[in-house]
């Protein structure tokens, strides 16, 4: 029988609040995807750019170090930046300028995440209350039959609004799965991001002695 039946023919069976559960689907596919390419970027620009930045400012062309940052698409790139423009100040200044720099950057990383996290959370429950619903309307009915069903009518009409529940749970599952993953993807780059800008604070500091 579930194999004759078409996806739409099983969004009829579940409800209106099916609905809500296919475009909750919808909004976390589209974060996922878009998040997965933007990562998958970030670290092949970092990359290129933290080594052209190391050789630039070992060499102390801090001139040259500024095109680069100008010029490239890393997510290091504003952070470095900002250190460089306060290059003639205080070393606390410069940290705190990149720091600032740093944490829009974690921000801008973070984007969708809280949505995929409350996705993952509310689709469930939408599937729980799809069933609940579906669950009324079919002791409703029984009452008006005055009891007298045939239990493979009842047995449908169960299964029905089960079906909300289990698209919810598979909607939960993987959007928490997504956001697990990806919350760990933005920890190590935050982390090589600490880490680099360290040693640029160093490189610069080092650069303004001599």
């Amino acid at each position: 029988m579930f194999a004759e039946m078409t996806l739409f023919t099983l969004l009829l069976k579940g409800g209106w609040m099916l609905l809500f559960i296919l475009i909750a689907s919808v909004i976390a596919l589209a974060i996922i995807v878009e998040r997965y390419v933007t990562y998958k970027k970030i670290k092949e620009n970092s990359k290129t750019f933290t080594s052209e930045v190391y050789e630039f400012i070992q060499r102390g062309d801090i001139s040259g170090t500024v095109r680069i940052c100008e010029t490239s698409k890393s997510h290091l790139a504003n952070v470095v930046l900002s250190g460089l423009k306060k290059i003639n100040l205080s070393h606390e200044r410069i940290s705190e300028s990149i720091e600032n720099a740093g944490k829009k950057e974690v921000f801008n990383l973070e984007k969708g995440l809280s949505t995929l996290a409350t996705i993952s959370g509310v689709a469930p429950l939408l599937g729980f209350l799809g069933t609940v619903t579906g669950m009324i309307q079919a002791f409703m009915q029984i009452q008006e039959l005055q009891g007298v069903v045939n239990p493979s009518d009842l047995a449908g009409g169960i299964w029905e609004a089960l079906i909300t529940t289990a698209f919810g749970l598979a909607v939960g599952i993987i959007a928490l799965a997504a956001y697990n993953y990806f919350v760990t993807e933005v920890k190590k780059i935050v982390l090589e991001m600490e880490t680099f800008t360290n040693d640029i604070l160093d490189l610069i500091s080092e650069s303004k002695k001599s």
